[in-house]
């Protein structure tokens, strides 16, 4: 009976991403870019630090209802990225590439024990992927009012998986993200978005709450950051941002070999269930922005909203760019 509340409570915990529990593939943490997403610097050299914070104490069902199974979850990350710009032109746009390593830390706790640890308690620290784009574009149009930047393909090289871990900041499949941004200078108004689609391989041995790590389709997703911002004066902006998130198709998972037993639900049947819940979040909040010679700083704040079958929180974003 202890068994059979544990999994009920359990449903739509469907498995861990690096920002959050939730369906899909969740490789990407929104909201990483805000003030200028579509205006990419001219040719040159940059080095680029991200500094994030995520915390969330409500994982909501696919109602938009708590889950009482859930406890809080918390991820610190720092990301470095390499971008280069060069001073070729490919249909009237800058031709670069980029590359990030990011280094994840996560601590998600649930209020019984679930998982293929049965624990309370996950826990990882490690470099979950590497993220190369070969192929960038980026356009100055409209006498520097318009600027566009497309990355053909941001690719996800994942590290590997800690087995077992519903924690685990890595996982065992590989994201293709093809990136559109779009940055409008109105006066000394600013106004960014970028958009990226998200097709996931393969998850195998994904960790679930119900001891079980059937192979994974994790689903495909649509998710923009986006920004509003006012220039003070011109080295400093004071603006609105935030993302939002939604999973597209429905996950999928191998269930050979998931036996079919006389409980009701089964974990086969809970699974199944999982399939169909797709995840989506909102998310708002303030944010600054300064300019320095050849650098560049901002500090960002975000609440997550109308969460379903993920979790709901908050976050903080600080950023620095250096220009070589």
């Amino acid at each position: 009976m202890q068994r059979i509340m544990i999994l009920c409570l359990a449903v739509a915990l469907t498995g861990f991403s690096g920002q959050a529990m939730a369906g899909g593939g969740q490789n990407y943490p929104n909201g990483a870019e805000a003030f200028m997403a579509g205006a990419v610097p001219p040719p040159g050299f940059y080095f680029l630090d991200y500094v994030y914070y995520y915390n969330a104490d409500t994982m909501k069902d696919d109602s938009g209802d708590d889950i009482e199974a859930f406890d809080d979850v918390s991820v610190v990350a720092n990301v470095f990225r390499f971008l280069w710009m060069s001073d070729k032109k490919i249909l009237g746009a800058d031709y670069g590439m980029h590359a990030f390593v990011p280094i994840l830390g996560t601590d998600l706790n649930f209020k019984v024990p679930v998982g293929p640890e049965a624990s309370r308690s996950y826990d990882d620290t490690s470099v979950p992927y590497v993220i190369y784009s070969p192929f960038i574009l980026a356009w100055h149009l409209q006498e520097g009012k318009l600027h566009i930047v497309t990355s053909l393909a941001d690719i996800y090289i994942p590290t590997g998986q800690d087995d077992g871990n519903m924690a685990s900041v890595g996982k065992n499949f590989w994201t293709i993200e093809p990136v559109i941004g779009i940055t409008y200078m109105l006066d000394s108004w600013e106004f960014s978005a970028k958009f990226m689609y998200d097709f996931n391989t393969t998850q195998d041995d994904c960790p679930t709450v119900y001891g079980v790590e059937p192979d994974r389709d994790p689903g495909q997703e649509f998710h923009f950051d986006y920004s509003v911002s006012y220039a003070v004066n011109p080295s400093f902006r004071l603006g609105v941002n935030g993302y939002y998130y939604i999973q597209t198709t429905d996950d999928s998972y191998d269930l050979d070999g998931i036996p079919m037993t006389l409980q009701f639900p089964s974990v086969a049947d809970l699974l199944r269930a999982d399939e169909g819940y797709r995840s989506t979040v909102f998310a708002v909040g303030p944010g600054i922005w300064y300019n320095h010679q050849n650098m560049f700083f901002s500090l960002r704040n975000q609440w997550e909203m109308g969460a379903e079958n993920k979790t709901e929180g908050y976050n903080i974003w600080a950023k620095f760019t250096y220009a070589f």
